[in-house]
């Protein structure tokens, strides 16, 4: 499946051949299956919900406890486990093991009650860095941060800081690809999978090579062993509106989905958030409810998990930064994705 985004550099072109290779045989039978960007509208068009199987894969939704902190600090961790089983969960992500929850909790407790209300703790987001040599960030803390990670039995630990510690220059997100693989290299000594969690910003163009994408040289600079990544799927389409083009106006499209089939074991994670498609706000689209929104989940999920072990290997974590009401959203959101069928099937 070619590129849309191409780089003049020939290393970096180098590492991002060899890169796209290793997901191409899985990438290629689900974008046979789906088509390609400019089948996209007739692809979603083809899809409905109909009878047929689910598409999310069972035991593999999990929402970013992050959209529902203003319950945990005023609930605490216990209730909020409670409600989101009730409705469909099987998973968590932490955003932070307190998030000002009513009472003092110890890790061994928060595994305890993650675990007793029959939910997994699927992973967690850490800074990357702080200018503070104290931050509980990976660059200044990083045995503490695997710690905790370890102690509550996480299988992902990650960030979802972008690679800007050195700017936004080529050189500069290559020096960043070198400390994502360290911590992904010490993460795996313990048997967990570091990754990184993309905002819009990511798709941008490097201010030094205006013919690069900032994403392709983290994909291309990092292990693919060592370094995993997390797609934010809203913040992915956020990205293809604002950065569709170079910055002298020539067009330099991408499909968010492309980037997944073609090396689908290298993301993991997702987050599910939805959006009310709007050219005149900045990023394309305004934030809501999953299932309130234009984006195809049903042409997403379908065409990830289409690829080898993807019914197995990836899960699925609904969000939304700013819930009118948390409870709701998280209600809303299982119910839409428990309800997509796939056609024919």
């Amino acid at each position: 499946m070619p590129r849309t985004t191409r780089t003049t550099d020939p290393e970096l072109a180098h590492r991002l051949s060899r890169r796209d290779m290793l997901g191409v045989a899985a990438g290629a039978t689900a974008a046979a299956l789906l088509g390609g960007p400019a089948t996209a509208a007739s692809a979603a068009e083809a899809t409905n919900r109909g009878h047929g199987r689910p598409v999310l894969p069972p035991g593999r939704l999990g929402i970013q406890l992050y959209s529902l902190r203003d319950k945990v600090s005023t609930l605490g961790f216990g209730p909020v486990f409670e409600e989101l089983r009730r409705h469909g969960y099987d998973e968590v992500e932490y955003a932070g093991y307190t998030q000002g929850s009513a009472g003092p909790i110890t890790l061994a407790q928060l595994r305890r009650l993650t675990r007793d209300h029959g939910l997994r703790a699927i992973g967690s987001h850490v800074g990357h860095y702080s200018s503070d040599s104290g931050a509980y960030t990976f660059a200044q803390n990083l045995t503490q941060v695997l710690d905790d990670a370890q102690a509550l039995g996480l299988a992902h630990i990650g960030t979802a800081s972008g690679p800007w510690r050195y700017g936004a220059t080529v050189d500069g997100w290559k020096r960043c690809a070198e400390e994502f693989n360290h911590y992904g290299a010490e993460a795996k000594k313990r048997g967990m999978k570091f990754y990184q969690h993309n905002h819009a910003e990511e798709f941008s163009f490097a201010t030094d090579r205006p013919d690069v994408r900032l994403y392709d040289v983290l994909l291309a600079e990092t292990d693919p062993d060592l370094v995993y990544l997390e797609m934010d799927i809203y913040w992915a389409y956020a990205g293809q509106f604002r950065f569709g083009k170079r910055p002298d106006g020539t067009p330099a499209p991408f499909d968010p989905l492309d980037y997944v089939l073609r090396q689908p074991d290298r993301y993991p994670l997702f987050h599910v958030k939805d959006g009310d498609r709007d050219d005149s706000a900045r990023d394309g689209y305004r934030m809501v409810d999953v299932g309130d929104g234009d984006i195809d989940y049903q042409r997403f999920i379908s065409a990830v998990t289409r690829t080898r072990g993807g019914r197995r290997d990836h899960h699925w974590q609904a969000e939304h930064d700013n819930p009118a009401e948390s409870f709701t959203f998280a209600r809303k959101s299982s119910a839409h994705l428990h309800a997509l069928r796939e056609k024919g099937c």
